[in-house]
């Protein structure tokens, strides 16, 4: 279907993971769908960890499949407080097995992920794929009308924001939003060590935040080191065999001899949260929506959640003979996301905040918090498996 002057059900815009799998799951439905996006060679080395029912959604797309391969599977969880503090948390361990499952989730790379994505969109009828961007974006009463970099005009029932931070889509439907820097930053780079991983995901939490050891198939990690900005810039700019012994240093020599990788990435952390997540015939996914620091690997997988909800509210307005792009359609979407992000959203500020403040209270009762939370078998239960997804989200179709 090349057709690109006749009206579409739902226009994507936005070609990341969140943003492929969103069209993907749309077109799955049965409506009329674009995707606005580059393409691009998936250059970046960083890793996604796919928690809870990510995986089960990207089964639904006929995704998983392609890339399973690629991918490790985590079954065991550990924090360590590296803080040196006088008032230390004691080691947690979470075990998959203890809450019936054969892991938590798959940790994989994101170039990976997305050219089993983008394989997956080539082959779907109801999916067009412009190769362009959108230059301008205007709601109208009973579309939105697109016009691309490239000169081409369409239009839709309802567009999906999936264009990250800086997005288009978002000032278009005239939705604020909130934002706080944090003074810290992520360096992201890969390793590989003399010593198995077992599986394990080792998470040590320092004075200015975590650093995060997750397996890679073979003898291989990612790693995510949050630092301040300033000690975050030193370590970007040390050689290999510098930031190499840094990180063994770092992880304890749990993996042994370790080595990095090429390819590494710096990025500043902050937190944003949109007032609303649909308005104005369009609906946002993905960072357009919110924006987490990498802590608890919640990023792509509520992105992921974003799409399978938006997905299944459209198939249920076009089912019913309704208008996708109708205000109690938005409406209903805004709802379905609102409590999930604003949970994680304040659960990884709290964590992050008691692990950096140097206020004893904070250190006693976070100390007092994971030490519950390890020795009481219930609650560590409860705790994974709301780590993994909000028990309180109902079931999602995905195709």
């Amino acid at each position: 279907m090349n057709d690109v002057s006749a009206p579409f059900d739902v226009v994507v815009i936005g070609g990341g993971p969140a943003g492929v799998a969103t069209a993907i799951a749309l077109a799955q439905t049965g409506a009329k769908t674009a995707l606005i996006a580059r393409r691009a060679p998936y250059a970046d080395n960083r890793t996604t960890a796919l928690l809870g029912d990510s995986v089960g959604f990207l089964q639904g797309l006929n995704v998983w499949s392609r890339c399973k391969d690629k991918a490790a599977p985590l079954r065991t969880m550990r924090l360590v407080d590296d803080t040196g503090r006088l008032i230390r948390a004691p080691e947690v361990r979470f075990s998959s097995d203890e809450i019936g499952l054969e892991e938590f989730g798959h940790n994989i790379e994101n170039r990976a992920l997305m050219s089993a994505l983008e394989d997956r969109a080539a082959e779907l009828p109801r999916l067009t794929r412009l190769d362009d961007e959108a230059d301008a974006i205007g709601p109208e009463d009973t579309i939105v009308a697109i016009r691309t970099a490239g000169g081409q005009s369409l239009s839709a029932r309802l567009v999906v924001g999936a264009d990250g931070r800086q997005s288009r889509s978002r000032s278009a439907a005239g939705i604020e939003v909130r934002r706080r820097e944090l003074d810290q930053a992520a360096l992201t780079f890969n390793v590989n060590h003399s010593r198995p991983h077992r599986n394990i995901s080792t998470e040590f939490h320092t004075p200015q935040g975590p650093c995060v050891f997750v397996p890679l198939p073979g003898s291989r990690c990612s790693v995510v080191w949050v630092a301040a900005r300033k000690e975050a810039e030193r370590l970007m700019a040390l050689t290999d065999d510098e930031l190499s012994e840094a990180t063994e240093v770092r992880s304890h020599s749990i993996l042994g001899r370790v080595h990095i990788e090429p390819g590494r990435h710096l990025f500043p952390l902050a937190i944003e949260q949109s007032h609303r997540f649909a308005q104005h015939r369009i609906a946002l996914v993905g960072e357009a929506a919110h924006v987490l620091p990498p802590i608890g690997a919640q990023g792509l997988n509520m992105g992921l959640r974003d799409a399978a909800d938006i997905a299944d509210i459209v198939r249920d307005a076009m089912a019913a003979g309704g208008d996708p792009g109708a205000a109690p359609v938005l409406d209903r979407y805004h709802s379905a996301r609102r409590a999930d992000v604003a949970s994680r959203t304040l659960a990884i500020d709290l964590a992050n905040r008691s692990l950096l403040s140097d206020f004893l209270p904070v250190q006693s009762l976070r100390a007092a918090g994971l030490h519950l939370i390890g020795s009481i078998g219930p609650l560590r239960r409860i705790a994974m498996r709301e780590g993994l997804a909000p028990s309180w989200r109902p079931t999602r179709r995905v195709s």
